[in-house]
């Protein structure tokens, strides 16, 4: 008999609560392009490869290491995706979802996202940190279609406040501390993995979006229908419009990610002393 999505969240949990053994962390974090270096900032207790994990899928991008950490963070315990799934590389919406409904079963309460992103936002420059306050879901795909088990969440989940603004208020709280520049905006999720033409930038950018990825909006909806508080931050790694000539490419992506990793680690270091 085919087992159910609950029975093969429940085995790939057991799996990983037998490997790692002792309490499980209430935080998890997903580290998007170019961000892998908070892992450095970790104290690891344990590690294991997505490949040894039953169920889960196995990266394929340049830039995502693909392994669960496991560590303390600014005094907390937590859970690092180092590396995340993506639509456009042929995964379903379950697939590229699954590690979210597997940190729920852990225990994990809050989600912590993070991305490498294209801002439209005029005053955005390239390596701005933005905090994420909403979405727009442009994915042809919702990781929430087919049946619905109870047990996971509601048929039908609000996604009013799917970015907690309690969370945001304390990002902003430590950015005017420690006196750096911390943008806001609304992400617009879509599959890649083309960057965008600059008309579709002045699309993005004419229905309320202010950065544009291939990611982050999926996971971000399984957990708000988990019931996690999640918190999203984007890097502005390129920027598109009409007036842009510049030509991104994953490498450009790569390493203006890398200049904001100093806000980025501080950032979420401060936040996990405080949360």
């Amino acid at each position: 008999m085919e087992k159910s999505m609950l029975d093969i969240i429940k085995n790939t949990a057991e799996f990983i609560r037998a490997k790692v053994g002792g309490e499980m962390p209430r935080t998890g974090i997903i580290l998007g392009t170019g961000l892998g270096d908070l892992v450095n900032h970790i104290e690891v207790s344990a590690e294991i490869d997505y490949k040894t994990i039953p169920n889960f899928p196995v990266s394929t991008v340049e830039g995502h290491s693909g392994k669960l950490i496991f560590g303390v963070l600014g005094g907390r315990p937590v859970v690092a995706m180092q590396g995340r799934f993506h639509y456009y590389e042929g995964y379903d919406m379950k697939q590229v979802t699954f590690p979210v409904r597997v940190m729920k079963a852990l225990g994990v309460e809050t989600l912590v996202v993070s991305n490498a992103a294209g801002g439209m936002n005029k005053e955005f420059k390239v390596g701005d940190v933005m905090i994420i306050t909403d979405h727009i879901n442009l994915f042809p795909e919702n990781p929430l279609r087919g049946k619905n088990y109870n047990e996971l969440g509601d048929r039908f989940p609000a996604m009013t406040e799917a970015y907690s603004k309690r969370l945001i208020a304390l990002a902003d709280e430590i950015a005017a501390e420690k006196d750096f520049r911390l943008m806001h905006g609304v992400y617009v999720g879509t599959t890649g993995p083309t960057f965008e033409t600059p008309a579709e930038y002045e699309y993005f950018r004419i229905i309320g979006g202010d950065a544009v990825g291939m990611s982050t909006v999926p996971e971000v909806i399984v957990a708000n229908h988990s019931g996690m508080k999640v918190f999203g931050l984007s890097v502005i790694t390129d920027l598109g419009g009409k007036d842009i000539t510049e030509v991104p490419s994953h490498e450009e992506v790569q390493k203006a990610a890398l200049t904001a990793q100093p806000v980025i680690t501080l950032l979420m270091k401060e936040m996990m002393v405080r949360m």
